[in-house]
């Protein structure tokens, strides 16, 4: 009887053995401190140069040439945001960067002071606004957003402080572009790719379409762009990204 207790104490000690070293891998799995692990010899050396030292001095240069060149649109902004709403100028919300470390990515304010509130309402009440936030995370006719902030987004200007972002290192000039860890878990097993490289202001994304694509092939632009990173293609994203913002604006 005393052997046979045994037995069950030591099968049980292993089975729950295995049922936490199954934990600790789902875990893994899940944290994006080490879900950007990767071994394919081609894919790490493509991402060694994507975060290299030529790409980060690029990112550098043109994150001090564009803080410099758009000071009085700065100014502008600030002045015009606080003179049209109540609130903060600046907005800075928790993104994953590179290697799920976390950082404060910053914008123009375009918000109401109780967006919050005002989009729990309208997706309550209207079911095909609900079921546009869960595929996009975006809104068309988003009620959070105020006159200026309008204004702001549609010509993408609300997203020049974050030069600031790639000055100190959070952010690139180019790569995906930042997201939450609520939305990393829509990356399924492409999120290794978003969690490779910083992300960036503009990208393949945001120059492919953008607001006409849907998530899936925002993830696919995003993996794409990991997966066949050069400094020729940063510089034509970057290029491309003044007249598909241009066009947005006019649309």
């Amino acid at each position: 009887m005393e052997m046979t207790n045994q037995l069950i104490d030591v099968g049980s000690e292993l089975w729950s053995a295995q049922q936490n070293r199954q934990k600790t891998v789902a875990r893994a799995k899940n944290d994006p401190r080490t879900a950007h692990r990767i071994t394919d010899p081609r894919l790490v050396m493509i991402v060694r140069r994507a975060n290299g030292r030529t790409k980060r001095a690029f990112d550098i240069l043109a994150a001090l040439a564009g803080l410099i060149f758009f000071l009085p649109t700065f100014l502008t902004i600030a002045l015009i945001t606080k003179l049209t709403s109540k609130g903060p100028v600046f907005y800075a919300h928790p993104r994953l960067g590179r290697h799920g470390r976390i950082f404060k990515c910053l914008k123009f304010r375009t918000m109401a002071p109780d967006a919050a509130e005002r989009l729990a309402a309208l997706l309550v009440a209207d079911p095909q606004a609900a079921k546009e936030w869960r595929e996009s995370q975006k809104l068309r006719r988003d009620p959070r957003v105020t006159a200026f902030g309008r204004f702001l987004r549609k010509s993408s200007l609300d997203e020049l402080p974050q030069f600031w972002n790639v000055l100190v290192g959070d952010m690139s000039l180019v790569g995906p572009r930042p997201i939450t860890r609520a939305e990393l878990e829509r990356y399924g097993a492409q999120r290794r790719y978003y969690l490779l490289v910083r992300p960036g202001i503009t990208g393949l994304w945001q120059v492919s379409g953008r607001s006409n694509t849907n998530y899936d092939r925002r993830i696919a632009f995003d993996r794409r762009y990991v997966e066949n990173w050069s400094l020729t293609e940063d510089i034509a994203i970057v290029l491309k990204t003044v007249p598909a913002v241009l066009s947005m604006e006019t649309s």
